[in-house]
């Protein structure tokens, strides 16, 4: 899979917004002890995979989820 470098800035700034690849894993529930930190790190390079983004919407899909949430109002 490519990801575009337009999608890859956008998980990059997103992942410092959420406190870096260390905070970020943390907040995920990514063990340090097993590489939480490196696997987030990676992404900053590989861009969020989707499974991620669709499993924790409210961090990654925070548009589209507040798209939804004004269209149930």
């Amino acid at each position: 899979m490519t990801i575009d470098h337009e999608t890859l800035e956008a998980d990059r700034r997103l992942i410092k917004e959420l406190g870096g690849p260390t905070k970020l894993a943390e907040t995920l529930g990514y063990d340090k002890a097993r590489g939480g930190p490196s696997l987030v790190g990676n992404w900053c390079r590989r861009g969020i995979p989707p499974a991620v983004k669709i499993k924790w919407p409210h961090l990654f899909l925070r548009d589209l989820t507040a798209q939804a949430n004004q269209s149930d109002g």
